[in-house]
């Protein structure tokens, strides 16, 4: 019975897939796999042929490996190894070459012998390209094959760099990489600008030889590409989609990674379900949008038509349902974010008392408090609460290069026309010139020229605080020192960052703290930032009395959105709100027009926040609630 209802409950999903709670279990599970796989062709004197992938996915993988092998013994002298690709072309000393990411991550720390490593090489003339493809496919044929490939995927949907358009039968190739491809990997070159067009890499018919595949996803950014690749049509548009084809073929991922897989986004289409306040909310918003009506215009029929004839059943009938989830969503709807004095709040967002709080806005960035919550900003200001905001990171990983050379020069001919000596400005501006002349993407900047970039961070976000209607008493720039890196891949946190928070937060005490909760940021800062927030907090309710009543909002809008059926603070703003958030916006002038890391979304910042905020009043319309120009969303983390 029980292999029954698991059938029913992946019916859509087109090939096996395995979901672990997180990343690391799943890691751990997949390096006791790899294991297995080497100890057991020990025994049988052979040797273990092994595909492996690069990238963010498999680095926890690989730490395992390594831990196997320095305590546990576990050898790795009868293995071989083939990688699925590499940037065409590319020096194999180069930072972003994956011959340097598999020697540090995997090769260097345990006894493989070197001659069993075979990676892709970068640094051929085109005209030797072709034949060395072939013989890498030679070398892995005379092996046997492939015992196991390890995949990743990219949002294209491709494995290894088969992009979109790849055949199902292609062999080690030189291939174009897609623009999106390129974009996703530019953090690592210092723009996309220097991300080579080219890669050589395995076809997706090597991949298909082998005895067993393992593709690996973590984290929501993969959850489309992972749901297409499952459940959708095979089609060339998404490679991955190939791998339906393969009865040797196992998907592992997180939670995260299968949230859109029907049986976990939309699990009332494919079993029964346990209807618990949340889960009705979210399947009624979804039947609004899917049939197109207002939440009060659902009918029976439409529960029926759709999958969710067990939830009329049990909870009906429809009409009683649909008032329930409207007035939910009504209840998330307040133009007092800071709660409403003398007011009934027991259908309300936040709290009355006390009417005047002291409101803690934490910015990942001297930016994302402005973009993602500028009107909620602002309107606490103006209904008298006390406002501080945090800015946690310098940010001046961030500043384009121009940028230095333009305030240098300022301040020698502000000195100048003040009588100062500004031999020593001029000294270090023609260091700072000679030095960006030569600079080599993702080089480390020298100290002065990230005081600099830091510096123009803080005036802008004092600007932009000020603009709110802060004084400046109450802007606090933290610069935590994990950021301190000059690159975009920051140090682990230590116990200064997390001291640093705590003794902030008591020294203002507040009632209600707003933390960036969009954790697609590209560069992982925005998550740092809010487990740094959670540490702190954590450590101090066991001892101080105030933080019993500190709610903590989380806000997005920088990188993504809430969906709606997840929001349970909206704030509404009007169209001279939505202008006054823009200005604020516009003080972080070296943001604008182009930022130095976009992400995957070309929109200026203030666009992507207005939009985002005018969609999030546009679904609420939908479902038949009223009409505002833009709403910001917030969602209650519960300690």
């Amino acid at each position: 019975m029980a292999r029954l209802n698991l059938l029913e409950e992946t019916r859509f999903e087109k090939l096996p897939v395995s979901v672990y709670a997180d990343e690391h279990i799943a890691s751990k599970m997949i390096a006791q796999r790899i294991a297995d796989l080497i100890k057991r062709k020990q025994e049988e004197g052979t040797n273990a042929v092994l595909g492996l992938a690069t990238g963010a996915t498999p680095v926890e993988m690989y730490d395992e490996l390594v831990r196997m092998h320095k305590e546990e013994g576990l050898s790795f002298k009868n293995v071989i190894t083939f990688n699925l690709d590499e940037y065409y072309p590319m020096q194999p000393t180069a930072k972003q070459s994956y011959v340097t990411f598999m020697h540090e991550n995997l090769f260097d720390h345990i006894d493989i012998p070197g001659g069993n490593i075979h990676i892709p090489d970068g640094t051929l003339k085109k005209e030797e390209i072709a034949s060395y493809c072939l013989d890498y496919e030679n070398k892995i044929g005379e092996l046997g094959g492939l015992d196991l490939q390890i995949l990743g995927i990219g949002r294209t949907g491709h494995i290894g760099f088969n992009e979109p358009g790849s055949a199902p039968n292609s062999g080690t190739r030189l291939v174009t990489l897609d623009d999106l491809t390129r974009r996703d990997a530019s953090r690592d070159f210092g723009g996309k600008e220097n991300v080579p067009t080219k890669a050589i890499t395995m076809g997706i018919g090597t991949i298909f030889k082998a005895r067993e595949i393992i593709l690996i996803a973590w984290s929501k950014k993969k959850a489309t590409i992972i749901k297409k690749a499952v459940e959708g049509e095979i089609s060339g548009n998404v490679p991955a989609t190939y791998l339906q084809l393969s009865d040797h073929v196992e998907f592992v991922l997180d939670m995260d990674a299968a949230s859109e897989l029907t049986r976990f986004n939309t699990p009332w289409l494919v079993k029964d379900c346990v209807w618990d306040k949340e889960q009705i909310k979210k399947a009624v918003i979804w039947l609004s949008a899917k049939v197109e009506k207002p939440i009060l215009k659902l009918t029976e029929e439409d529960y029926n038509n759709n999958g969710m004839a067990q939830l009329a059943t049990e909870k009906g009938p429809a009409y009683n349902i649909n008032i329930h989830v409207f007035n939910k969503l009504q209840h998330t709807i307040t133009g007092w974010p800071g709660g409403k004095p003398n007011a009934d709040d027991s259908q309300r967002p936040e709290r009355a008392e006390p009417d005047h709080k002291r409101s803690l806005i934490f910015s990942p960035h001297p930016d994302d408090d402005v973009i993602s919550m500028g009107g909620t900003f602002m309107r606490l200001v103006d209904q008298g609460h006390e406002v501080h905001v945090a800015y946690q990171t310098s940010g001046n990983t961030a500043v384009w290069d121009t940028d230095v050379l333009r305030y240098m020069e300022f301040a020698i001919d502000f000195n100048k026309s003040i009588g100062e000596d500004t031999k020593k400005l001029e000294s270090i501006y023609e260091e700072m010139r000679s030095f960006l002349e030569k600079k080599q993407p993702n080089e480390i900047d020298l100290p002065e020229i990230r005081n600099v970039k830091a510096f123009i961070r803080k005036t802008e976000a004092f600007a932009g605080a000020r603009y709110a209607g802060l004084e400046d008493k109450t802007i606090h720039f933290m610069s935590l020192p994990f950021y301190e890196t000059g690159k975009t891949v920051k140090n682990p946190v230590t116990e200064i960052d997390v001291k640093l928070t705590m003794e902030l937060l008591q020294k203002i005490k507040p009632h209600q703290i707003f933390a960036a909760g969009d954790f697609a940021d590209p560069h992982g800062t925005h998550i740092v930032c809010f487990r740094i927030i959670l540490e702190a907090m954590n450590r101090l309710r066991e001892t101080e009395e105030w933080t019993k009543n500190c709610w903590l909002w989380m806000y997005r809008g920088a990188w993504q959105e809430f969906e709606t059926h997840e929001i349970e603070m909206s704030v509404p703003l009007s169209p001279q709100e939505v202008e006054r958030k823009r200005i604020a916006i516009f003080q972080h002038q070296s943001q604008k027009d182009r930022p130095v890391f976009p992400g995957d979304d070309e929109r200026e910042f203030w666009k992507r926040a207005q939009e985002r905020n005018s969609e999030t009043a546009m679904n609420y319309d939908k479902l038949g609630l009223a009409n505002y120009e833009a709403m910001e969303a917030f969602v209650r983390w519960k300690f």
